[in-house]
């Protein structure tokens, strides 16, 4: 029998129907599904009166697009669009039909548009609500360079019996291992121990080289996450963090702005609704600022380029006993303030 839940969502009372766990899963597969929840209220004040405004403010910055960019097709029209959404996933705009805008976010980045300009803009642009059967593509899709820290948690060093190390090291992943944010993931017959790590991603805005590590963040345009899936019987340099659909990534990106401290956010990795990774991003040993500054050091960084800043503890090759994804799992990511992802893992055939 369906349960009456009392949902305080807005200024006003409302009431909904939750259905069975089969709704439940198909609302976490739509994009209001997998970004970050309105905080709920407390409707028991005393003072309500006094309290009505500043929810009703509240409720229209949860409702209103934001700095919070995703690309997309639309329904029946396979055209890459790059848009902004609101927070809880239910209004969005169009940019590339609003503005001068470029259709991708790789092209978007070159352009280095004003975001106050941009925001200032919004209150004139038309806002949607969210198509029904929109596409939800990868935030980007074409990066020039995606690099990986590793060891970058003290908890994932304990647990792999290894020293914290003085100085970052740096693997690679190829684009063509970026999926989206609900698309499924490939259990490919050549990996036989498939791997999984919820990170934190850097999304470099401006092109930089040798920067110093107090200008660092002037370079940095946002954040989003991905999931670092690994194949552990493949060594990096062949490929074991490249294969296809290796790189969920999504679902939107979120503009450095709109995150009050970026080491200060909550990392979880759920599979088959079991928590196996509870990190927090205060717990990195190198901080984003380093990172960029060390890396432009002996490389040239684009707008696009994507830096994954490590995995806490939890990965699956590290548990005991081992535990490896397998087809018919499902792994549920998730980073404060930025948003969920919830991907299938899938026979490489099907």
């Amino acid at each position: 029998m369906k349960s009456v839940l009392f949902d305080s969502r807005s200024k006003l009372t409302r009431w909904c129907v939750v259905g069975d766990q089969q709704n439940q899963q198909q609302h976490r597969r739509t994009l209001a599904g997998i970004l970050p929840q309105q905080p709920r209220r407390n409707l028991w004040k005393k003072a309500a009166l006094l309290v009505v405004p500043q929810q009703q403010a509240e409720t229209q910055r949860w409702e209103q697009p934001r700095l919070r960019f995703m690309q997309y097709e639309r329904p029946h029209d396979p055209v890459k669009r790059l848009g902004l959404v609101s927070d809880d996933g239910s209004k969005m705009v169009e940019l590339s039909t609003s503005t001068c805008a470029a259709n991708d976010m790789v092209t978007f980045l070159r352009q280095r548009y004003c975001m106050d300009s941009l925001l200032d803009r919004l209150q004139f642009m038309q806002v949607r609500d969210v198509y029904k059967n929109l596409r939800l593509l990868p935030p980007i899709d074409d990066p020039c360079k995606i690099l990986v820290v590793q060891n970058n948690y003290v908890d994932n060093c304990d647990e792999q019996h290894i020293p914290i190390p003085r100085e970052p090291s740096f693997c690679v992943k190829f684009s063509s291992s970026i999926t989206g944010s609900l698309d499924n993931i490939r259990a490919h017959s050549q990996a036989k121990h498939i791997d999984y790590g919820c990170q934190l991603v850097v999304v470099i805005g401006r092109k930089c080289r040798k920067v110093n590590r107090n200008a660092a963040m002037n370079y940095v345009f946002g954040y989003t996450l991905a999931q670092d899936i690994t194949a552990r019987d493949w060594t990096a340099l062949l490929g074991g963090k490249s294969l296809d659909t290796f790189c969920p990534l999504g679902p939107t990106i979120v503009h450095k702005t709109h995150v009050p401290d970026v080491n200060d956010l909550w990392i979880k990795t759920l599979v088959n609704g079991e928590q196996l990774q509870s990190g927090h991003t205060r717990d990195m040993i190198f901080k984003i600022d380093y990172l960029v500054h060390r890396l432009s050091q002996f490389l040239t960084l684009f707008p696009g380029d994507l830096i994954l800043t490590g995995t806490p503890a939890g990965g699956g090759a590290y548990r005991r006993p081992t535990s490896f994804l397998q087809p018919g799992d499902r792994i549920d990511s998730e980073i404060q303030i930025l948003g969920k992802m919830s991907n299938k893992v899938v026979n490489d055939l099907s």
